[in-house]
């Protein structure tokens, strides 16, 4: 039992680590940014995919890391006077992901229906992130980091419970005393923190443009953590119903791995086959290509975009034998095609049926 779940929290960092990676390189493009996208992600995923009241649920865990990785990538951009990165709307994205995954499921376990609940939830999300910075919090050599995830807990929680308050089976009328004066020392520290790196950075500010700017920039990240939750709650809520066909797509996959393989197989051997037929008739007429390829790698490609019936970079058939070449590979790979997808479907068409009304009885 534990080799397989951690098997399974193996293959949901995995899943999570490919969409995260390149997208933190892609809107990061640094090192730091894709650790703390990464880290964040894992963290989530894996705790949600591997919980639940129903068992583990690996989609439901790929899609919340996946949200929360790419969201913790996008504050890895933003940075605060301070110096710390702004991890609080990540912390509140994990929460609303999280609340609204329970709220889906009608169930309790992680759902919270009064502050104290949301406080306690807000907590859990708030060491999962710090556990899975460690690697960027070393890497970095920033344990501010720390600091701001745990910073704005009270705060995170206190929205949360805003913002579900009217929900069915609310307990809490008000926010706890401790809650709230937790809330109010949270944000007056965060002031001042962000006041002391302003005048750090020019002495010459003032202590009351200091504090007016300061004031606007707590607000827009207080303004961002509330608007994250929201999203959270909203897309888990929207995505994941419509994430669910993906549940059985492994069935599918087994069921066309085969039919699947073959077409591969064959169109290869068309595109090999073109790719020497294109190398010799360049051989004997020098002139039937223009930027005629040099060895069998150039010729290949040009085989594999003439098969697509999309230009090549460089080479380009001339004579018209050449062109005729060409007209004869595309038609060859469109029946291909053709006559390949109506095989594969009448012999599986049965099996994929058979899958579907499994996968409907199920969710009955």
């Amino acid at each position: 039992m534990v080799n397989r779940l951690i098997w399974l929290a193996v293959r949901i960092a995995a899943a999570v680590a490919l969409v995260v990676v390149p997208f933190g390189y892609a809107t990061a493009g640094s090192n730091g940014g894709v650790a703390v996208g990464a880290g964040c992600g894992l963290a989530i995923g894996a705790a949600v995919g591997l919980s639940g009241n129903r068992g583990p649920r690996p989609w439901t865990g790929i899609l919340v890391g996946s949200l929360v990785g790419m969201g913790a990538v996008l504050a890895s951009t933003v940075a605060v006077t301070s110096g710390a990165i702004a991890m609080s709307p990540v912390l509140a994205l994990g929460v609303g992901l999280i609340h609204g995954e329970d709220l889906l499921d009608g169930v309790g376990g992680t759902s919270f229906s009064g502050y104290r609940d949301a406080f306690k939830e807000t907590l859990f999300v708030s060491v999962l992130l710090a556990l899975g910075l460690l690697p960027a919090i070393y890497a970095l050599a920033a344990p501010s980091l720390f600091v701001d995830i745990f910073l704005f807990v009270p705060y995170v929680a206190v929205s949360a419970g805003l913002l579900s308050h009217r929900a069915e089976g609310w307990r809490d009328t008000r926010p706890p005393a401790l809650l709230a004066l937790a809330t109010v020392l949270t944000l007056a520290y965060a002031g001042a923190a962000i006041v002391n790196g302003l005048l750090e950075e020019d002495p010459a500010l003032g202590i009351g443009p200091g504090l007016g700017m300061a004031g606007a920039l707590l607000f827009l990240e207080l303004a961002a953590t509330a608007a994250f939750f929201v999203f959270g709650r909203a897309a888990i809520i929207w995505v994941r119903p419509r994430f669910r066909v993906y549940r059985g797509l492994a069935d599918y996959l087994r069921v066309m791995s085969i039919p699947v393989g073959g077409f591969a197989i064959g169109y290869l051997t068309i595109i090999v086959l073109f790719a020497g037929f294109y190398g010799m008739l360049a051989r004997f007429n020098p002139g039937a290509f223009a930027d005629a390829g040099t060895g069998i790698v150039d010729w290949l490609f040009f085989a594999f975009f003439a098969a697509v019936g999309q230009d090549f970079a460089t080479i380009a058939p001339v004579s018209v034998t050449a062109r005729g070449l060409v007209g004869v590979h595309l038609i060859l790979s469109a029946g291909w095609v053709v006559v390949l997808f109506a095989a594969v479907m009448t012999s599986i068409g049965p099996k994929l049926d058979q899958i579907a009304k499994r996968h409907a009885a199920n969710d009955s």
